[in-house]
Formats: structure tokens, sequence, C-alpha cells
């Protein structure tokens, strides 16, 4: 799967990406949402940003995780802005908000989750460190977790071992 996510054009990815925005963006609980926890996309991932920039304008907040290493975890932390200067290099490489103002997970109405595959049933394959499993099973009930996928992610089943593996509710992808 990382090899099929490497050698994707840039183009596609973009235009799936937007594909992909345009499907969360109709969602009712997207709509609903007054607080949305994203992710900040890899190069070879579906694009957040975009996602981020719109769901800002129009007027939600935005939290994205920063990692704690020590302690092995996530925080979401509000994204304050819609300039490059509202991220920087956090821990593995990945942007993180600068701000590091933290938001309650229980402030959160809607999850937006990241996976290197994904199934029909929800399951969901992460890159092996757990940080999104851990802080997925920590959540309170009820706000719904969406994967963002491109098709050839999605596959007919993958395994699921709980209570490591967490579910996600819906994958949209494109």
């Amino acid at each position: 799967m990382l090899q099929k996510l490497k050698n994707q054009k840039e183009e596609e990815r973009k235009r799936k990406s937007l594909a992909i925005k345009e499907k969360l963006f109709r969602l009712k609980a997207f709509k609903q949402a007054k607080t949305i926890m994203f992710y900040l996309a890899l190069k070879s991932e579906v694009s957040t940003r975009l996602m981020i920039e719109g769901a800002i304008r129009l007027g939600k907040k935005v939290a994205v995780p920063t990692c704690d290493i020590k302690a092995k975890k996530l925080i979401p932390c509000l994204v304050t802005g819609r300039g490059a200067d509202d991220f920087k290099k956090g821990a593995h490489c990945i942007d993180e908000p600068s701000s590091q103002e933290p938001v309650p997970k229980e402030a959160i109405d809607l999850f937006i989750v990241p996976g290197l595959a994904f199934d029909a049933r929800g399951n969901r394959l992460g890159r092996g460190l757990g940080y999104y499993d851990r802080f997925l099973s920590s959540l309170p009930g009820g706000a719904p977790k969406i994967g963002l996928a491109f098709k050839f992610q999605v596959l007919k089943r993958l395994p699921h071992h709980l209570p490591h593996d967490i579910r996600v509710d819906k994958v949209l992808f494109a």
C-alpha cells in the first residue's frame, strides 16, 4: 500500500482529494459539526489542507493532532488561521499547529482519520505505531469517525484485532 501511495501521480492525488473534500462537505455530520479534528496529511495521503481551510471559512473550529512521543499519544490542538505559519514540523516530520492550544476531545463533533487501508466494515490499517488507535479508543462515544482514502486503499477485508484496532464509522474515497 505504501508503494501504491508513493507511485500515485501528484495531479491524480490532488484531483481525488478535491473529490473526497466535496463528499465530506456534503455529509450531514460535517454540516452539523461545530468542531472538527482533521489530520495533517503526509505527501502521499489524501490532502486535508483545503478541507481545513474550507471548514475554517465556514466558521468551524478545527483541531489537528500534535504528537507527544514520550506518552505515545495524540493531543488535539486548535488551528487558529489558514496561513502556512499556522504549522510547524512536529514528531515524525508531520506538521503540527503552531498554537499548541489543546482542544478537549469532548468538544470535538467529528473526527477525520487517516489510514493506509480500510475495508467496507470500517476496519483501518494504520502506520503501525498505534497513535490513532490509542487516541480513538479514548474518545467519548457519539462523535463520528470518518476515514479518508483513495479507492485503491479500500480493500474487501482487513484483519481486525479488538481492542487495539478501532473502526471508523464511514470511509470516503475517490
